[in-house]
């Protein structure tokens, strides 16, 4: 049976291909297909487009890798490729877009929401129907901010009421970690059964996976609950544990493991100074969450287990980029929930320890900063919270955060080999 070109996806990269392709595979019922689109670079496109749309997913056990070829992409353009674009949202047979542009794609200037109002502009005078925008982004409340990029764009006030009476934006939680593939994935594919053949562009994920979406769709999508999705009314208190649990923890894991010489998630989790920097920050995100006790627990515990697995090289710089947008919303969030719980709570030891181990990062190791939204080198600590949380720029907070700096340079000394060059802000 052939796939219906249903979903449009913008953004198309490794960790599109291991979670919204592995899920829309594995649903039951018509096979749906994707019309992937890269977000800036050609690249990725020409690479599918050479394989015919299939690519390698690779899953990465402690015990072993398994593969399997995933062929949902019908057709794969690149993100400049602005007629492509606007055909396929104008299709009646689009119901679904989706989207993996980070962060910064949905800032005012981004060239994404544009791109957006062009498609969405087309579809209205195709007369094609509703259609479902969705963002698989690390962002609190997505779709909300999904909604508002598009809203800022649009210039035509009955474009606008289009949209307000036929689109909508369910938000969405994705998790799964998915490192960047390395010549060595690539070379030993020939070897792992399952694979395909010649295969360029695989992607390497972890075994777990989880996604949690909104259910307020505007017409048909794929049954990506039989694949094990959770359709929900409300994503947030999910949202929430996934960006201060996970995310949270990648962050502080990236920014002091570096600072204490590792390279990966699984060295900075087994150095007891991060590890009990994280279990810190996981147990101020834990009195936040408005979940049940025993649901924090098990996601702490299969977070220790993931972080741990010696086969997924997840490197700390590629964590690092792009603190300032990250940030607010994996730890200054937590501080202002605290905050707003007891007005007489001090900022807690594991986030006073994330805000100081960007600090340090971003000042002192320049090579690795990837962040335009970032303070500069000769930064002090009232800079860093200016970028990424102005109103927690009072004595308490800066008093814990500079305590938190002086106890990061110690652990940097104790931890430095005779050649490596001093920590120092």
């Amino acid at each position: 049976m052939s796939r219906r070109p249903g979903i449009v996806h913008l953004g198309i990269g490794a960790f599109a291909r291991a979670h919204l392709a592995w899920y829309t595979q594995h649903a039951s019922g018509q096979p749906w297909g994707i019309t992937a689109f890269t977000g800036r670079s050609p690249g990725m496109a020409e690479a599918l487009t050479a394989q015919d749309g299939r690519s390698t997913l690779v899953t990465r056990a402690a015990d072993g890798d398994t593969a399997e070829v995933i062929d949902v992409v019908v057709a794969a353009h690149p993100g400049s490729d602005d007629t492509a674009w606007t055909t396929a949202l104008a299709s009646p047979a689009t119901t679904v877009v989706t989207l993996t542009v980070t962060e910064q794609g949905y800032r005012a200037g981004s060239d994404v929401p544009a791109r957006l109002v062009r498609g969405l502009d087309a579809r209205r005078h195709a007369d094609a129907g509703p259609l479902t925008l969705m963002s698989l982004d690390n962002l609190t409340h997505n779709g909300e901010v999904l909604r508002q990029a598009v809203r800022d764009a649009v210039t035509d006030p009955s474009l606008q009421a289009w949209i307000d009476a036929t689109v909508t934006f369910p938000s969405s939680m994705v998790d799964r970690i998915t490192p960047a593939t390395t010549e060595d994935d690539v070379a030993e594919l020939a070897a792992l059964p399952g694979a395909l053949d010649g295969d360029r562009v695989p992607v390497v994920t972890e075994p777990f996976t989880e996604w949690v979406v909104e259910d307020a769709f505007a017409g048909e999508r794929p049954a990506w609950e039989t694949a094990g999705a959770r359709i929900v009314d409300d994503v947030t208190p999910y949202e929430q544990r996934k960006l201060w649990l996970l995310n949270g923890s990648h962050s502080l894991l990236a920014y002091l493991g570096l600072l204490l010489g590792h390279e990966t998630v699984e060295q900075a989790m087994a150095d007891p100074v991060c590890r009990s920097a994280v279990e810190s920050l996981w147990d101020e995100a834990a009195q936040e969450l408005p979940l049940p006790a025993d649901q924090v627990a098990d996601a702490r515990a299969a977070l220790v287990e993931r972080f741990a697995n010696p086969r997924i090289r997840h490197t700390l710089a590629q964590i690092a980029s792009g603190g300032s947008q990250k940030l607010p919303v994996r730890v200054v969030d937590v501080v202002r929930h605290r905050f707003d719980r007891d007005a007489s709570a001090g900022i807690g030891p594991g986030a006073a320890t994330l805000l100081a181990a960007w600090w340090l990062h971003v000042t002192t190791q320049p090579d690795l900063v990837n962040d335009p939204g970032a303070p500069g080198a000769g930064s002090d600590v009232h800079d860093v919270l200016g970028v990424v949380a102005p109103d927690l720029d009072t004595t308490p907070v800066v008093a814990a955060v500079t305590a938190a700096a002086d106890r990061i340079r110690t652990a940097a000394a104790a931890a430095r080999r005779p050649s490596d060059e001093g920590v120092h802000a």
